[in-house]
């Protein structure tokens, strides 16, 4: 693998949302991860095909140990012995009884990472108790904030909490430990917590409130919707655009291009009017199909953007001339990122299918074969 993270070795104990977005994150610019599967049951074409539609879990190769069976934490051992950064996302507790814990693998490996993914901690009241991306959020203040006014809070997909508040804040802890690592020779544990990166998220919001520009209701504020020159609007195609038109050129700009003369909107910044200009904005948009605003809009100084699908994002002529999107076995999706003007990241591969590299990782990482042989009469990895 290419990229500034050659070089680099990770352990990846597989879950699910955020944990496996670090490990691509790392995987994407060079590092070697390889993943911890639990042993599949289904057909080998399942399996493959699962793989191959988990563009979370490309790029990686994958080892299947049965973590139940006794000796089988000694085999995951052997892995960390070696690796710069171990990942997990259990509760917990959970590596702890598997005799994977923090002080067992620094016993092994006093420089390795533990890097620990969690929504709510590895302590507080509510350290044990189940939840998802939308809980985390929620205690954090973010989710309050996200939505019409007068309405109930808004889904915002799993974006905050699970990757920009979970997978992106473990994948820089654990590269900040990586770093100190280097002149203390020391590993440590990164308690990675949805809730604290939620939090962190949310920085400048929490520094407005105080400040008292910025109202605890929905739909009133700057960027939450409630300005009339911060929003989303429906095209007369049933389409919608988006306007960020904040800076006073930038508004004088749109209000140009779209023929805005109403002397209503000279007061910009007066909050008291944003309703009802945003109502003569809606009115506005509505004369139009997307594709017309585009011509017109597109490219100015007037911060617009057409609103654009799943389906339509990666033919948008911008992503194509940054290849923002790739195609890996038939999969549109995401290209690495951000981009490096030296040691440039590969095109992503698909992950392997859950425990089609086992054997081959342990050779790798140097373990016998007679070793990998007693694994396989354990039942602690399949047959070859």
């Amino acid at each position: 693998m290419a990229g500034p993270l050659q070089g680099l070795k990770v352990v990846e104990m597989v879950g699910i949302g955020p944990a496996p977005f670090c490990a691509m994150a790392l995987a994407d610019l060079g590092a070697e991860v390889i993943r911890i599967d639990r042993p599949q049951t289904g057909s080998a074409k399942a399996a493959a095909d699962k793989a191959r539609y988990d563009v979370t879990g490309r790029g990686r190769r994958s080892l299947a140990i049965d973590l139940r069976k006794p000796g089988a934490a000694e085999a995951v051992l052997h892995l960390v012995e070696k690796a710069d950064i171990l990942i997990e996302g259990f509760r917990p507790g959970v590596m702890e009884r598997l005799g994977l814990g923090p002080d067992v693998c620094f016993a092994r490996n006093p420089r390795l990472v533990f890097g620990r993914m969690t929504g709510w901690g590895q302590f507080g009241p509510l350290s044990q108790a189940a939840g998802h991306d939308i809980n985390y959020i929620a205690i954090a203040g973010a989710l309050h904030a996200i939505g019409p006014a007068g309405e109930p809070p808004v889904v915002p997909l799993n974006y905050i909490g699970d990757f920009g508040g979970g997978g992106m804040l473990l994948a820089f802890g654990v590269m900040c430990a990586v770093h100190e690592a280097k002149s203390s020779g020391k590993g440590q544990v990164v308690d990675a917590a949805m809730t604290d990166g939620t939090a962190m998220l949310s920085a400048m919001m929490y520094g407005m409130r105080a400040r008292g520009v910025w109202s605890t209701q929905r739909g009133e504020n700057l960027l939450d919707g409630g300005a009339h020159f911060y929003g989303t609007y429906a095209c007369a195609d049933g389409k919608y655009v988006a306007i960020g038109a904040i800076e006073p050129q930038f508004y004088a700009k749109l209000r140009e291009l779209c023929g805005i003369d109403d002397p209503a909107f000279d007061a910009q910044m007066d909050s008291a009017r944003w309703p009802v200009l945003k109502h003569r904005l809606t009115d506005v948009f509505r004369t139009r199909t997307r594709d017309e605003w585009c011509a017109l809009l597109e490219g100015s100084d007037s911060c617009f953007a057409p609103i654009l699908d799943w389906d339509e994002a990666p033919k948008h002529p911008h992503n194509v001339a940054r290849s923002t999107f790739v195609e890996v076995d038939g999969v549109t999706q995401p290209a690495p990122a951000p981009r490096f003007s030296r040691t440039s990241a590969d095109r992503p591969k698909a992950g392997s299918a859950a425990g089609a590299d086992t054997e081959a990782v342990l050779r790798d990482w140097g373990m016998a074969a007679s070793a990998i042989d007693s694994l396989r009469q354990a039942g602690i990895i399949g047959a070859a």
